[in-house]
Parts: C-alpha cells; structure tokens; sequence
C-alpha cells in the first residue's frame, strides 16, 4: 500500500507524489502516517517533514497551514514549503538578520507586520537548523 501526498502553498505546488509514509510537524509534536492511517485534520508547524518512498527519505522545510488525511491522500496547505536542496543558507541567514532588526520596531508596526515577521523567522530558524544538520 501507498500514500499520495500533495503539499501545496499560496505561490506553487512544492510536492506530490506518490509515497510510503511522511513525519509531519505539528504544532502539537510530530506525527507519522503510514497506509491506512485514521482520518485527521491538524495544524502544521514549522519544522522538518520527512517523506520516505521506497529506502530514500527526503527532507522539507514547512510552515503553517494545515494536514488533512483522508484514506491514503495527505494533502498539505502550508503558508510555505521548501526542498532540502533548494535552501540558500547565507540568503536565509541574511533574511531572518532583516526580519529581526525590522521586529525591534515592532511595538510600532501593524500586528499582522509583526505576525508575519515573526512567521518568516520561525520558517528561516528551520531552514537553517535543517541544513547546518545537514552538514
């Protein structure tokens, strides 16, 4: 038995595939799903994701949205999704330099500024620690 798995962004469709389990992160803790797993909506959190299909695991970076299962589809609406392989570390690490010299203002700003400043740091924090790891 498989899985098909989607995840999907405001900007693009970043995966879909057919797979043999995922590890998603949760606001609440990972969570694995294997064929046959119990229907279920959850919030994601910013972390890794781990898809396995066949002995290749390969690794995202999500943040916020949400992971619904249904039968074996996993469809993923995430605020942002991100490949291993597609992370500029010095580009993330310059961004998230922005964003937090941008947040000491913040009893100024907007609380949706504020809000997505905060996401954006939380996204870059696991991107990073994603391929420092990775070393």
């Amino acid at each position: 038995m498989s899985l098909n798995l989607e995840i999907v962004t405001p900007e693009a469709r970043v995966y879909s595939d057919t797979i043999d389990s995922v590890v998603i992160p949760t606001v609440e803790g990972e969570i694995g799903v294997l064929p046959g797993h119990i229907p279920l909506l959850t919030q994601v959190g910013y972390g890794e994701l781990r898809v396995t299909k066949g002995s290749v695991t390969q690794l995202l970076v999500v943040g916020g949205g949400f992971a619904q299962i249904v039968a074996d589809k996993i469809s993923i609406l995430a605020e942002s999704a991100i490949n291993e392989e597609k992370i500029d570390e010095a580009a993330v690490e310059k961004a998230m330099q922005r964003a937090e010299e941008a947040l000491k203002g913040k009893d100024s700003m907007d609380p949706a500024e504020v809000e997505r400043l905060e996401s954006f740091v939380r996204s870059s924090v696991a991107q990073l620690g994603l391929k420092r790891r990775r070393r």
